[in-house]
């Protein structure tokens, strides 16, 4: 017949709590880890969790710089380079050309996403060339991660020309308006 010895009741689980999570504790966790060659531990215990991750010692980190392809001056002056023409006469008026008018002010995407013209394909553009606009005048929308963002003005301005076509993916950056600031 075997016989149970008496046990130490258990620590506060409190306690023990507090304890494991002691920088000292952690560091020896940490130690126990990289010696087993372990690459994470997870510790849980009266709603209390812990998790430790190592780095892959195979594992390759490559930072890689993306060039910005359109260039962006927010605060500073509008830049006097002229911009590419509209590609479609929807776009522009007949007379503009490729010429910029004189006083025209870029506006740039503010995000990356797809540039929508109006609320929805068969509703009615938010704005249009000659159209006067404020600070709270919806341009476009930008679809970004399934979010619909309504891009506003920001400024007085008259539109001068539309320089994306509607669905077109935009850049960061990127001009979507030829504006004069009024």
């Amino acid at each position: 017949m075997t016989t149970k010895e008496p046990q130490a009741p258990d620590p506060d689980p409190r306690q023990w709590a507090v304890n494991f999570l002691e920088p000292k504790e952690i560091k020896r966790l940490i130690g126990i880890l990289s010696a087993a060659g372990g690459l994470e531990l997870e510790l849980e215990h009266a709603g209390t969790k812990l998790r430790i991750r190592m780095p892959d010692p195979q594992g390759r980190t490559e930072l890689v710089q993306a060039p910005i392809p359109y260039p962006v001056n927010f605060g500073a002056a509008p830049p006097q380079a002229p911009l590419p023409a509209p590609s479609s006469a929807e776009a522009a008026p007949a007379d503009a050309g490729s010429k910029v008018p004189e006083g025209a002010v870029p506006f740039p995407s503010p995000m990356v996403g797809t540039f929508y013209r109006g609320a929805s394909p068969d509703a009615e553009h938010f704005v249009k060339v000659g159209d006067q606009v404020s600070p709270d005048t919806t341009l476009c929308i930008i679809e970004a991660m399934k979010v619909m963002n309504e891009i506003k003005a920001e400024f007085n301005a008259e539109i001068l020309q539309v320089l994306v076509e509607n669905g077109e993916p935009v850049e960061f950056g990127q001009p979507l308006f030829l504006m004069r600031q009024l």
